[in-house]
């Protein structure tokens, strides 16, 4: 089984347990990079076959090794982005200004890309995708911030974030719903690339919002350094997500 390399979410134990958590409850053997550590050279090795970068600035790659990342991209391997101050431009992530802008399957800003929501955004599906298979979005998570950007022509948007409005008007609360920004886009390989995905919000707290407790059950998970506790629809979804853009879905 081909490895991934996962980059970002400040360190283990931390944020970044969410996500190592799912990654070892589903067994996909990885390699962690905390967000200080420069990329080690062996997650350009032939034996990884996804890179997840998230909340991981763009300047800890040398020319060279960014270069490497888009080289093994380009040769089959799986990139996923996830949201975050340190994603897509947001505040030091800066990669709209890297060679790997062109092989996400979104169109990124050239400035200040974050997006905070004091009230809900529902997380929205707007296509069939297997990523998305028995989960129940007929009951929506909700959100709390996300980075903007735009899905490319070639790209399939699967999911949307809807911002939603909550008064109280004469002691009552009125609901409406307003606009709706891309939340997940996905790319199939093409030409012996390989697979990509975007999601604008974080794996973990807080933008993520109410997400992380999405579920009928909870799931605990426990890992060498900590444990998480999270919703079963929330670890079902990004298991998904991982294994498609890995290949092995």
């Amino acid at each position: 089984m081909k490895k991934v390399a996962y980059l970002g979410d400040t360190s283990l134990p931390g944020p970044a347990n969410y996500l190592a958590g799912i990654l070892t409850r589903e067994k996909l053997p990885f390699i962690y990079v905390p967000s200080e550590r420069k990329p080690p050279r062996e997650i350009f090795a032939e034996d990884v076959g996804l890179y997840i970068l998230s909340d991981y600035m763009s300047s800890m790659f040398s020319p060279e090794d960014m270069d490497r990342l888009c080289a093994r991209v380009k040769n089959g391997a799986g990139l996923l982005m996830l949201g975050g101050w340190e994603s897509y431009h947001g505040l030091g992530g800066d990669y709209d200004q890297t060679p790997l802008a062109d092989l996400l399957p979104v169109e990124m800003s050239d400035a200040d890309d974050r997006r905070n929501w004091s009230q809900l955004m529902l997380v929205r599906k707007i296509a069939e995708h297997e990523i998305l298979s028995g989960l129940p979005f007929d009951t929506p998570p909700g959100i709390g911030g996300y980075n903007e950007f735009k899905a490319r022509p070639d790209a399939t948007v699967l999911l949307e974030a809807e911002k939603c409005h909550v008064k109280i008007v004469n002691g009552k609360p009125e609901f409406s719903t307003g606009e709706r920004v891309p939340l997940l886009v996905v790319k199939d390989g093409a030409g012996g690339c390989g697979r990509s995905a975007c999601l604008a919000t974080d794996v973990a707290p807080h933008w993520v919002g109410g997400w992380v407790d999405w579920g009928d059950e909870r799931v605990t998970v426990k890992m060498e350094c900590d444990f998480i506790e999270v919703g079963a629809w929330y670890a079902q979804f990004f298991a998904q997500l991982v294994r498609w853009v890995l290949g092995s879905a």
